[in-house]
């Protein structure tokens, strides 16, 4: 068949190592969407630029994507942990100037990294809290909390040039299984869905957010032939039909099980474009291989009638487009929120104060995928701090017992309740606490390096 978009135009894979490979720079020069980049990609802000400008040589048309959410979720600072409050953080503040004041920070930093695509703001409405993947990216279990303060997070990173990506929708946030581990189901209908999930996703669509990420949740009431990244009754009957929204869909990585497991990453590409899905977000540690099977089995697809010619050059268009945005000039960086705005998004318990002498013991249990393993909490922030796997056993004395997610981890559970019944304690959960906040005497609602600094001004002050 004559005429084929090159598939590759619609691919955005991961790559291994802190320089550009050859194999990646020869197909960029020949018209590959662009890059996504990861934590493992950066060392300090020098080497960021000087890859992004190696990207950008090669083809200028370039998507440079990233995860810079802000707060657990931080790309650009994976080795020292965030300098930015999380979501949550400041849908408990909910002031959203201030969230705008954050955002505008993050965009700035992106355009001095030379990044123009940022797959961010969390847009899903955390309502679970025993949510394993979204908890504290979340900006709250409120929908019109959430959708304001995704409006102005998106609003104010737009203005300054560098592209957002409302995700994951149709929403991630009242589900118990992580996507990139196995399919969660939400079995909401379509009118459940329009009260809570998609209101934040409306806002950030008439904030002006260039791209919507997809999840891969199953929504069996709605499709119930697979998730939602395969899914054009999701993507192009709501995203698109009802929300209205114009610009470019982007896949959540697919190569995280909820998309491949079972059927392979060249598979879930060819469902995911012929359901709506513009930009392939491939996943990290790319192939040159990996690439080929998969522009393969696009091509095969186009020349088969399994995917129409016209549904990939539609996607090859929004993407050159996206790529196409005017770049901007880098700028001066927004101050930060410091520790003593962060303080006031504490929970803090009737009574609840650091017993005199306690040391500081920080549980390190597994981070999920999306966060990796990203300095954290106290430790972050510098102070001296006991590191703590399940299992060990805990300093003698009084103790302040830092976790995240502490009421989902038995071995944290175990350890917090024999403690409390032996010596004075203090509980701090740095992550999404449970409601009856029976492992949280103290709830930060996020671990980034600020709300470390943020706890331990607390902390100070309390004692």
């Amino acid at each position: 068949m004559v005429g084929i978009p090159s598939p590759a135009a619609v691919l955005l894979p991961g790559f291994s190592g802190t320089e550009l490979p050859d194999w990646l720079r020869d197909r960029l020069a020949a018209g590959l969407a662009g890059v996504c980049l990861f934590g493992e990609n950066i060392e300090d802000a020098a080497q960021l630029r000087a890859l992004t400008d190696a990207i950008r040589a090669a083809n200028p048309r370039a998507v440079i994507a990233i995860d810079e959410e802000g707060g657990d979720v931080t790309r650009l600072h994976y080795a020292s942990g965030s300098p930015y409050p999380g979501a949550a953080v400041l849908g408990r503040l909910d002031d959203t100037a201030l969230t705008a004041r954050v955002a505008r920070a993050v965009a700035r930093d992106l355009v001095a990294a030379g990044v123009t695509l940022n797959l961010a703001p969390d847009a899903d409405v955390n309502s679970n809290p025993g949510n394993p993947v979204i908890g504290v990216r979340s900006f709250g279990a409120d929908a019109t909390l959430a959708a304001r303060h995704v409006a102005a997070w998106t609003a104010a990173h737009e203005a300054e040039g560098v592209a957002t990506s409302a995700k994951h929708f149709p929403g991630h946030g009242d589900v118990a299984v992580d996507s990139h581990l196995g399919l969660p189901v939400l079995d909401l209908d379509v009118e459940a869905l329009r009260e809570r999930e998609l209101v934040p996703f409306r806002a950030a669509i008439a904030a002006g957010a260039s791209t919507v990420m997809t999840s891969h949740i199953s929504l069996p009431r709605v499709d119930p032939t697979g998730p939602a990244t395969f899914s054009a009754p999701v993507l192009e009957g709501l995203l698109r039909g009802e929300l209205g929204f114009a610009g470019a869909i982007v896949s959540d990585a697919l190569d995280m099980a909820g998309a491949s497991g079972g059927i392979g990453i060249p598979a879930a590409a060819v469902r995911a474009l012929a359901a709506g899905v513009d930009l392939l977000c491939i996943g990290t540690r790319n192939t040159a291989e990996q690439l080929d099977d998969i522009e393969a089995v696009i091509r095969a697809a186009v020349e088969g009638g399994a995917l129409p010619i016209a549904r990939l050059a539609e996607a090859a268009d929004r993407v050159a487009a996206l790529g196409s945005r005017p770049r901007p000039a880098s700028v001066d960086p927004v101050p930060l929120p410091d520790a003593a705005e962060l303080v006031r998004a504490l929970d803090v318990a009737p009574g609840a104060h650091p017993p005199p002498g306690a040391r500081i013991v920080q549980f390190e249990t597994t981070a999920s995928i999306a966060v990796g393993v990203v300095p954290w909490g106290p430790a972050a922030a510098g102070a001296p701090v006991t590191v703590v796997r399940p299992g060990d056993p805990l300093p003698d004395g009084p103790l302040v017992l830092v976790g995240r997610d502490n009421h989902r981890h038995e071995p944290v559970r175990a350890a917090i309740d024999a403690a409390r019944a032996s010596r004075p304690v203090l509980v701090v959960d740095m992550g999404w606490p449970s409601d009856d906040r029976r492992y949280a005497d103290v709830a930060t609602f996020g671990a980034s390096r600020a709300m470390g600094e943020a706890l331990l001004s607390w902390l100070g002050a309390a004692r």
